[in-house]
């Protein structure tokens, strides 16, 4: 810690506790003078700071004062959201975290993260000698090229990876200190962003090919070195180098990427947890996708790893998953089909969608398009029509471009859907009856994983991990939540479902010889005793 004294210290947002700092620490500190008289706990501070939140009347002021907390007082921000987590979430990332990055250029107050241009290539790691923390364990990086599903946003997407960051603090107790937020700004094919005079990113279409990958290789290879017991979060990345990142660098260092591995395994939970409500066994499922993009890639890599582990051969487990895109069916016949999509393009009739839940009948449709309104009302009742309790899964966020609604999903089933989403919806009133639909949030894992591997410093981050995340998050799923149709805990207990999975990531780091640190017996109070909570 700094040694800091007067106005210098209560500037500080590490270190500083504004009123709350008592009449000796005012002595010793050089702070007489400088505060009111009262004396506030960081309770009456966080009372204070939720009254002037809620008086904003828009989410997006509401995430600006939220931005502006964290920017002057860090312990105050974390112990507000974590004590209303339900309520600040959705504020601090899905779903204003979107129009924050749209109009980030526009609501900038103050530098936060680091920010990594063409113009530094071959000096990428002095760059990275600038941040001010030296002991980084989690680095969430962006290019900003598929933020959400809103497209290119360019330097804008340094919204999601403080967002990010944010989560892995409030949600799973790591230091802030171990953060980064990283934007990787190699221009914006975004035209409009590029002539927007109050624009802050580097103001030229994207570098591509060979040079960018070139970029990426350096960033990796200095995290490295500058940051060796980093992991690296790869985030809204476009597709295909998403995927090629995977499998550039997974083997090679701790990384992952969330829109594929965390999606997959928070989608993978809720699928387990419905079984509860369908009394059927997931070995049984066929399950259908609408979208051939990263998150449903992903979501069916992991899907073969489950069916697998549940006693399928390989062969069997892709047969039990099928996509839709834009033509219809992915069937054998197609041509141009993605080569990570290829392997669950079966022999069949070229059909449309609504045709292909007809003849398929699947017990789970999961969309991950970014397309608002995709599943229509035919879509819906088509699943209803084959299923007594369909579960429907409408990945996409934020909420403008979800595939349904939870009300259109309950109404056109006539309530007997199973929901879930990738944005919050409320509690929906159909009949008689109160339903909660889940909401599939990556925070649910993420944060767990990188707890684990932290905690046990993992050298790699492998799909068994994702694979123990998934079935640990279902089990937290309580009888009252089901029975009120949500297939995800309540958002108040993240930080719990965090440590029980960060143990389940520490075990399979452990069996299969990834754990560079020799851990305790006793996993569960190890890693709570790893967990920032943010007094005063």
């Amino acid at each position: 810690m700094k040694d800091l004294h007067g106005k210098a210290l209560l500037d500080d947002p590490a270190q500083t506790k504004s009123t709350a700092f008592t009449r000796e620490e005012r002595k010793q500190y050089c702070l007489r003078g400088l505060l009111p008289y009262d004396v506030a706990s960081i309770n009456k501070q966080k009372e204070r700071a939720l009254e002037n939140m809620r008086r904003k009347s828009s989410a997006i002021e509401k995430y600006i004062f939220l931005n502006a907390l964290l920017d002057r007082n860090q312990r105050l921000f974390f112990r507000t959201m974590i004590d209303h987590m339900e309520e600040i979430m959705p504020l601090v990332y899905t779903p204003t975290v979107g129009e924050a990055c749209k109009e980030f250029a526009h609501i900038f107050r103050r530098p936060q993260g680091l920010y990594i241009t063409p113009e530094d290539r071959g000096e990428i790691e002095s760059v990275l000698g600038n941040w001010p923390e030296p002991d980084v364990r989690v680095i969430v990086v962006t290019d900003g090229e598929r933020v959400l599903g809103l497209g290119d946003l360019g330097a804008n997407g340094m919204g999601i990876s403080i967002g990010k960051t944010a989560l892995y603090v409030a949600c799973a107790g790591i230091h802030p200190a171990h953060c980064m937020p990283v934007m990787l700004d190699v221009g914006t094919n975004n035209q409009s962003l590029r002539e927007d005079p109050l624009y802050l990113g580097y103001p030229y279409t994207r570098l591509q090919g060979n040079a960018y990958l070139a970029m990426v290789d350096e960033f990796v290879e200095a995290v490295q070195k500058r940051f060796p017991k980093a992991l690296i979060q790869f985030e809204d990345f476009l597709s295909p180098n998403a995927f090629d990142f995977l499998d550039r660098y997974g083997d090679k260092v701790c990384c992952f990427n969330d829109d594929i591995q965390g999606t997959a395994a928070v989608t993978l939970a809720g699928v387990y947890a419905s079984c509860r409500i369908t009394q059927k066994q997931f070995s049984d499922l066929t399950i259908m996708f609408l979208g051939t993009g990263s998150a449903a890639g992903g979501t069916a890599e992991l899907m073969v790893e489950a069916f697998h582990a549940a006693g399928l051969s390989l062969q069997q487990a892709r047969e039990r998953l099928w996509f839709i895109d834009r033509k219809g069916l992915v069937v054998s016949t197609n041509e141009n089909i993605k080569p990570r999509i290829k392997p669950f393009a079966h022999e069949h009739l070229p059909c449309n969608f609504v045709d292909a839940i007809a003849t398929i009948k699947p017990d789970v449709l999961i969309g991950a398009t970014g397309v608002p309104g995709t599943f229509t009302e035919s879509v819906v009742r088509q699943m209803a029509a084959v299923n007594e309790k369909p579960v429907i899964i409408a990945l996409s966020n934020p909420t403008s471009h979800t595939e349904c609604t939870a009300e259109e999903a309950y109404r056109w089933s006539d309530g007997r859907v199973i929901f879930a989403s990738g944005s919050p919806f409320e509690p929906v009133q159909y009949q008689d009856k109160c339903f909660v639909p889940g909401q599939g949030n990556n925070a649910y894992i993420f944060p767990g994983v990188g707890l684990g591997v932290t905690a046990c410093s993992a050298r790699r981050i492998t799909q068994k991990m994702f694979l123990a995340a998934a079935e640990n998050l279902s089990m937290h799923v309580t009888d009252e939540e089901i029975a009120k149709g949500s297939v995800y805990p309540s958002l108040n207990r993240v930080r719990k479902v965090s440590c029980s999975i960060a143990v389940a990531v520490c075990q399979v780091a452990i069996s299969d010889g990834l754990a560079q640190d020799k851990l305790p017996e006793d996993l569960d109070t190890y890693v709570q005793s790893l967990m920032y909570d943010p007094v005063y």
